[in-house]
């Protein structure tokens, strides 16, 4: 496994529309595909990749994106967040998300300040998905701040966190089933 294929597979097989729906067949497809490669960077055995930008976007991939799909509904989903986080900053130090070219591509450096519980790091991504993303990901960074500023987390992952929802909670997560 290589970080061109984390590359291929997500920017040229997939289809935007898979990125954000859940679809148990593509999250098996996933799993099956990535699952030993998610194992390795969960395990660092490939920080090595944090070395450019390529490779590092595709190990912010495998540990913010992947993980969600692997894992969904479960605490194993959200374990990559803190190195993916860790990554996205040191890109955008680096220069590499203003050098991207591509908006997807850039869109997914930044994720994982949108799935951050920390309210500085969302409200700092908002501006960032306005200028090297687009308008509509940048709202969804402001409905993730303002669930923020409500509840100090985002609700929707109580359950799978082990965490207990107030009543309040509970109404704002039933409001958001389909």
């Amino acid at each position: 496994m290589s970080a061109d294929d984390v590359l291929e597979f997500w920017f040229q097989q997939c289809r935007p529309w898979q990125w954000f729906r859940r679809r148990d067949s593509f999250d098996a497809l996933v799993r099956e595909r990535f699952g030993e490669a998610v194992e390795r960077a969960l395990a660092g055995e490939l920080d090595h990749w944090s070395c450019g930008p390529s490779s590092g976007l595709a190990l912010v991939l495998l540990l913010d994106q992947f993980t969600r799909q692997i894992w969904r509904g479960q605490a194993q989903a959200f374990a990559g967040d803190p190195q993916a986080l860790k990554l996205s900053l040191a890109a955008l130090e680096r220069g590499w998300i203003a050098a991207e070219s591509q908006r997807p591509r850039r869109q997914f450096w930044l994720m994982p300040l949108l799935h951050s519980e920390n309210i500085s790091v969302v409200a700092q991504a908002i501006p960032l998905l306005e200028h090297f993303a687009d308008a509509a990901t940048a709202d969804v960074a402001r409905r993730h701040l303002l669930q923020l500023q409500r509840f100090g987390r985002y609700p929707h992952r109580n359950a799978a966190l082990g965490r207990v929802s107030s009543p309040e909670e509970v109404v704002f997560t039933q409001q958001l089933q389909p």
